[in-house]
């Protein structure tokens, strides 16, 4: 089961970003099948969404993510993958595009290590602070994603939105909270608490109301999430 914290409540600062995110990868969970290579994978938290018949989580050692009790298969030193042509039938790299200066390169390597057909499933932030420093390089629009995966290989079979102008602009004010307010007040229990209550859940609870009372727009969001494939020959 995916954890409360990638399925987090309402009184959890991520509850936005965190629940398309869970809503997303869940949605598209059985186009990956096979031996899947969880690029990126840090803690695995979405494992549990995945029937497939192997199950690699391939990491790169920095000081901006330290891999502690993280189970880690295989550590790629940052340009080559490890494994054969056409080793894997499916990947999934979920926050990680950001983190990549050379993702031109990477995504050949991902492309080489893929079968023919084979799909892979992104997500990678448009809206959200610098986080992982210094291995925080980019944010990107759907133009942008669209462009670099058919440059190396990939054709789009579906891109979605997560969030919209409302709910991203919540999900920031209450990162701006959790940020600056949060290690002051954690220590003490009552203090921690009221700030749960009118910093992230009555805001995370408005947001989600008016979000819905609200017209729709979304040319402001949180992540992109893609379905691709890698073109045949």
């Amino acid at each position: 089961m995916v954890t409360r914290e990638f399925v987090p409540l309402i009184t959890h600062p991520y509850f936005f970003i965190r629940r398309y995110l869970y809503k997303a990868l869940k949605k598209h969970a059985t186009a990956l099948t096979g031996r899947l290579m969880d690029f990126g994978c840090g803690s695995k938290p979405y494992r549990e969404l995945f029937n497939v018949d192997e199950y690699i989580g391939v990491d790169f050692q920095n000081e901006g993510h330290p891999h502690i009790n993280e189970q880690i298969d295989v550590f790629y030193d940052g340009k080559h993958l490890p494994f054969a042509d056409s080793y894997f039938d499916s990947v999934l790299c979920s926050e990680v595009f950001e983190h990549v200066f050379n993702l031109d390169e990477i995504l050949q390597e991902i492309n080489r290590v893929l079968k023919e057909g084979g799909n892979i499933l992104i997500t990678c932030p448009f809206v959200w602070n610098e986080h992982e420093v210094p291995f925080d390089f980019a944010r990107y629009t759907r133009f942008a994603l669209k462009s670099i995966l058919a440059k190396n290989g990939f054709e789009i079979i579906e891109f979605e939105k997560t969030g919209n102008f409302f709910t991203t602009i919540t999900q920031l004010r209450v990162l701006y909270f959790h940020t600056v307010l949060y290690n002051r007040m954690r220590k003490l229990f009552l203090l921690r608490w009221l700030y749960k209550i009118f910093f992230v859940a009555i805001p995370n609870f408005a947001g989600l109301c008016l979000s819905k009372l609200l017209p729709a727009e979304s040319s402001l969001y949180l992540n992109n999430v893609v379905l691709a494939k890698k073109k045949t020959v």
